[in-house]
């Protein structure tokens, strides 16, 4: 019972740290806000690497952290808050206008980057003298630093007055993780030790199946919920049932999705989509506006505690222990390591950007050069997705006895750290360098839609420009032939599913325009104040 007690109360005692350190985060990144170079991911990161100093010290060198990194942990309960806000919060109309550039970026542009990094990296490993690794290993190389993380450059970006540079770095870095994570999930189902044309092609036909199943169920999922609360409507009983049912069907799509071996954060991402253009119209005014701060709440919070949890896990001793008789053998595996992740990056970026650049005919709407300087430089950085998805496949319950994964894992973390505070303390100055001013006339054009999770309009009353409610009258020019129709084609396929939207859609699942209206609802009232 001793030791038990001790045992719970050294768990009390770190959990108490813990929460204390996400506040420190919270407070000095607070009052970092209008520091040229630091933001609060790398203020967490920072925070961490320091306690995890402090704990190595007092420990005498056998810890350094409070928890062990555990990749079900990131998985099952940080990611999915943070991937649904960002389909709950993006600006739909940029996204899907610039779906198929984001697409090029972030499934084309990924595979890009994974070939050059996983044969890069066989090319030179297998030189060096850091033990056995296996053509597996080798891919999952590939898919582990595939993986960017944009949100340096996010929290830099203003969505209003630069949207179609941000929908390309927000979406891509979304559509890059689940890449990344369905290239990963498939190398690990797969037997890669004999490759031959089958099993080409049976990987190639896992990762389709991967990609559009873990997107229908985020879309079905995201219908239900819509649907079961424009039906039922608990808003007119108690706002706390939508606002719980809305959160528990979120998790519940993503844990649906692990369930069926999917990319769950596709089906979450596509599932807070969907949610935010129907299933947020249904609730109550008070519960979209509960709902919208929750969620970002939620993810900001996540955001925090696994930059902060990275940071103290970087200094684990007993991973270091592996390569410690080597030391220049570990820089070099890290510098090849960023050196393929520059190439790949590069490789796919600048050509994709020329190629997406044919299809838009107004030059306002075209990718410019310093705007694929910024896309680059975005996804440089590598987070804890990388960090993960490395744990997954070099450790076991976080622990490794092997001398190759070892250095995997260590080079893994060297690369994390680096790249997040290196590449993002530069990242502000080297936005604000690259764009300076954003053209009015730029924003104008790519005005997004005003009512949605990121501003409270009452939608129901909105007769604003460019509101959903009032694109039915719209007039978009049709195309005379098929060269024209490549040439803008988002425009056209939007004006359709607005049509089919307005007319199959949103009349059975509700949204914008079609909200319940129930005698002593809060929208009810709304309305007669106004009137």
């Amino acid at each position: 019972m001793d030791i038990i007690s001790t045992s719970d109360h050294s768990s009390i005692v770190a959990i108490n740290l813990f929460v204390a350190l996400l506040c420190a985060c919270i407070v000095i990144g607070h009052l970092l806000e209008e520091n040229r170079w630091m933001n609060e991911s790398i203020t967490a990161l920072v925070i961490g690497l320091g306690t995890g100093i402090v704990i190595l010290l007092t420990s005498g060198g056998k810890n350094s952290h409070l928890l062990v990194f555990s990749e079900d942990l990131f998985f099952i309960y940080l990611l999915p808050p943070i991937i649904f806000n960002a389909g709950f919060q993006v600006k739909k109309k940029q996204f899907f206008r610039n779906f198929m550039t984001i697409t090029l970026f972030g499934v084309i542009g990924t595979l890009i980057s994974f070939a050059i990094i996983s044969f890069g990296a066989m090319n030179f490993f297998k030189k060096m003298n850091i033990g056995a690794l296996e053509i597996a290993d080798y891919l999952a190389i590939g898919a582990i630093f595939s993986a960017t993380d944009s949100v340096c450059t996010l929290q830099v970006l203003n969505q209003d007055e630069t949207p179609l540079l941000y929908s390309l770095v927000f979406g891509e870095g979304v559509v890059n993780d689940a890449t990344s994570v369905v290239l990963f999930n498939a190398i690990q189902s797969f037997d890669i030790s004999h490759i031959n044309p089958s099993i080409f092609f049976q990987f190639i036909g896992s990762f389709l199946y991967l990609f559009f199943a873990s997107t229908v169920l985020g879309v079905v999922a995201g219908l239900f919920s819509a649907y079961l609360i424009k039906k039922l409507y608990f808003g007119r009983h108690s706002t706390d049932r939508e606002v719980a049912v809305m959160m528990l069907m979120a998790y519940l799509s993503y844990m649906l999705s692990e369930l069926f071996y999917l990319s769950a954060i596709l089906t979450v991402f596509f599932c807070g989509i969907v949610m935010s253009h129907y299933t947020w119209h249904n609730v109550t005014e008070s519960s979209r506006i509960t709902t919208k701060h929750a969620f970002a709440t939620l993810s900001f919070g996540c955001e925090i505690f696994i930059f902060l949890y990275v940071g103290m896990d970087a200094l684990d001793i007993e991973k270091w222990r592996f390569v410690s008789d080597s030391p220049g053998t570990s820089v070099r595996v890290s510098s090849i390591l960023l050196g393929l992740i520059l190439v790949g990056r590069a490789a796919f970026v600048f050509p994709l950007s020329f190629l997406s650049n044919i299809t838009r005919k107004s030059p306002y709407e075209k990718i410019g050069i310093k705007q694929q300087v910024t896309v680059w430089w975005a996804g440089l950085m590598r987070g804890a997705v990388s960090m993960a998805l490395a744990y997954n496949q070099f450790t076991r319950a976080g622990h490794t006895q092997l001398r190759g994964n070892a250095f995997m894992i260590t080079s893994t973390i060297t690369v994390v750290l680096f790249s997040t505070v290196v590449f993002g303390l530069m990242t502000k100055p080297l936005v604000r360098l690259l764009l300076p001013s954003p053209k009015p006339l730029l924003s104008r054009s790519l005005s997004s839609e005003p009512s949605s999770p990121k501003s409270l309009t009452l939608p129901l009353l909105s007769n604003g420009n460019g509101s959903e409610v009032d694109l039915g009258n719209y007039s978009v020019p049709r195309p005379t032939s098929l060269r024209m129709l490549l040439a803008t084609p988002t425009h056209n396929v939007h004006y359709y599913w607005r049509k089919f939207d307005n007319a199959f859609m949103r009349p059975v699942f509700g949204g914008r325009g079609f909200v319940p209206f129930v005698a002593g609802s809060p929208t009810e009232q709304s309305v007669h104040q106004l009137q």
